[in-house]
């Protein structure tokens, strides 16, 4: 954005009910635009939230991070550049550039990193985000500056051993590749600015870092599951025409972005993703292709395939159906442009990608956009128990009939239930607090600061359930959070996976409740959404119609009138 596009965002009011959202922007130098695109990117990612940015003095970043743990911050932004590590690496130092002064710029900084680790270390503060040096270093060393030396390959380093030792403490650090994308590196250096005002970027480059910074702050959500064409996607070659010896994927045959996509799907599957198939070909030379022993992608990692002639719009909606899981989480590849349009006329939320086989560097684009739509932060025991979970989802409705789980089959399903009330950090439960929509209380998302604030409360508590039955396990599966107080329970949030659904669990939580705290009502803060259908009629079952349109009382007395049995095995952890 331009100047005078964020200023605009900025001038215009919060709304009344904007909740304060304090930023501590950590950097050795004077903030100025930065400052102003910071706040208008961060106003953008969180329209609801009022922003006020805090920063530091000048040149005393490790300081700043200090002053900033002992403030409450909803987030904190970190700014580093070389003249954070040693002045003598800006020029608004005249400290020397002696060769024998080079040694001891390197030890500077290598203790000036260790202290701005420790102090990051030190931050319970969620979101933590860090920019590497984005800047160019000065001519320092007595070598060319277009040979590499001694002094800045060991200064790279200590800044390599800094960026893998906050990684490990859950801060966020930009990748400078993303960096590299948004703004030219021979763009980012204002000198006359440097000078001047202490301000070192451009305008442009103020902007790019700006956004990436404030885009880390909430995250994105992460997609659930990807359905792909098979003809001249995942392999080169029409199978019906040249048989399934003759389709390839290899250097040697020319198809080499087809064997990329293929270990590419392989890995998305391995950290959870969804794999799914929609082809327009005979599923019995799909069979047969997939018995290939050079598939990069095996059909143990593929679930389902939808192989047959019919539009392929019909296989996306029973693909969605199988996983239960909406078209916005959900993306589709296919090398036709027409088949991506019948398929996104069809869901117009789904986000479609054209395979492109014949351009490499659109190649190259599609499958850094891929994984930023299916990147996480870190992987879960339930990411890996994802693919098996939903088939035993499949054999579970199998068992359980067309018309729902009966009385005997739910008796004898050896489901157990395990509830754990510990307040530790969990990935899982934040991502299924933000993911879920179809069993969700009332829709309301959590920021990292928010999830980190409900965690150290101690008015608040955090349930989090995990199943398995002799299907398999299917994870940690539902997280409550509340409030407790004099004696009333009040349920501000609410999720369930859609894979627990027609289990008895939601009724099973609620009984949990009722149980350790011993309340006569509940109070739950339930709000409908456009996709929360699961959850007012599961409420509706308990209470009747019709729902309030915002908080729900629910008394013990009501809910073990309409309880049904419950089977599960239940294990405190």
């Amino acid at each position: 954005m331009k100047l005078l596009e964020a200023l605009k965002i900025i001038k215009s009011p919060p709304g009344p009910e904007a909740q304060a959202f304090p930023v501590a922007l950590c950097c050795g130098f004077t903030p100025l635009h930065f400052e102003t695109f910071l706040k208008a990117h961060l106003l953008q990612v969180h329209p609801e939230k009022a922003i006020h940015i805090r920063g530091g003095l000048f040149g005393d970043l490790a300081g700043n991070l200090d002053r900033a743990a002992n403030d409450a911050f909803s987030a904190v932004i970190v700014a580093l550049e070389w003249s954070d590590l040693d002045a003598r690496l800006g020029l608004r130092s005249a400290g020397g550039w002696l060769p024998e002064q080079l040694p001891d710029m390197v030890a500077t900084a290598r203790l000036q990193l260790d202290r701005i680790a420790s102090a990051i270390e030190q931050m319970s503060v969620r979101p933590l985000v860090i920019s590497l040096p984005t800047l160019p270093l000065p001519p320092v060393s007595y070598m060319s500056p277009n040979r590499l030396s001694p002094f800045e390959a060991e200064l790279r380093s200590h800044v390599a051993s800094f960026s893998s030792r906050i990684t490990s403490c859950r801060a966020t650090v930009i990748h400078p590749q993303a960096v590299d994308r948004v703004s030219a590196p021979a763009a980012r250096f204002d000198v006359k600015s440097e000078l001047l005002a202490g301000f070192p970027y451009t305008l442009e480059h103020a902007d790019a870092l700006a956004g990436l910074a404030a885009g880390a702050t909430a995250g994105r959500a992460r997609k659930k599951g990807l359905i792909t064409d098979l003809d001249d996607t995942l392999w080169h070659g029409i199978l019906g025409d040249v048989g399934v010896r003759a389709v390839c994927w290899s250097l040697d045959q020319h198809a080499q972005l087809h064997g990329v996509y293929q270990q590419f799907l392989a890995s998305l599957a391995a950290a959870g993703t969804l794999i799914g198939v929609a082809s327009k070909n005979d599923p019995a030379l799909v069979e047969e292709a997939f018995r290939r022993e050079d598939l990069l992608v095996t059909k143990d990692r593929i679930f389902p395939l939808e192989v047959h002639w019919n539009a392929k719009s019909q296989s996306v909606a029973r693909i969605l159906r199988a996983w239960n899981i909406s078209a916005d989480a959900v993306v589709f590849v296919d090398d036709s442009p027409m088949e991506i349009a019948e398929v996104k006329a069809a869901f117009p939320d789904l986000t479609c990608h054209l395979f492109p086989k014949d351009d490499p560097g659109r190649f190259w684009d599609l499958l850094v956009e891929l994984r930023e739509d299916f990147g996480t932060s870190e992987l879960t025991n339930e990411d890996t128990l994802r693919l098996s979970s939903l088939r035993s989802r499949t054999k579970w409705l199998e068992g359980a009939g067309n018309n729902g789980a009966g009385e005997q089959f739910l008796s004898g399903a050896e489901a157990q239930l395990t509830f754990s009330m510990a307040k530790s950090p969990d990935a899982r439960a934040f991502e299924l607090l933000n993911k879920t929509n179809q069993f969700n209380l009332n829709g309301v998302r959590l920021s990292e600061a928010d999830w980190n604030a409900l965690l150290s409360d101690p008015d608040r508590f955090v349930l989090k359930v995990s199943y398995k039955d002799r299907f398999g396990p299917l994870g940690t599966i539902a997280v409550l959070a509340g409030t407790t107080g004099n004696g009333d329970i009040s349920i501000d949030h609410w999720v369930m996976s859609c894979r627990a659904f027609s289990r008895r669990i939601e009724h099973q939580c609620l009984k949990w409740v009722f149980d350790r705290f011993q309340p006569e009502v509940i109070a739950l803060n339930f709000s409908p959404t456009p996709r929360n259908g699961p959850t007012r009629e599961f409420l509706a079952s308990l209470v009747g119609e019709p729902l309030p349109e915002n908080r729900l009382r629910l008394s013990r007395n009501s809910f073990m009138d309409s309880c049904p049995a419950l089977y599960h095995a239940v294990v405190e952890n």
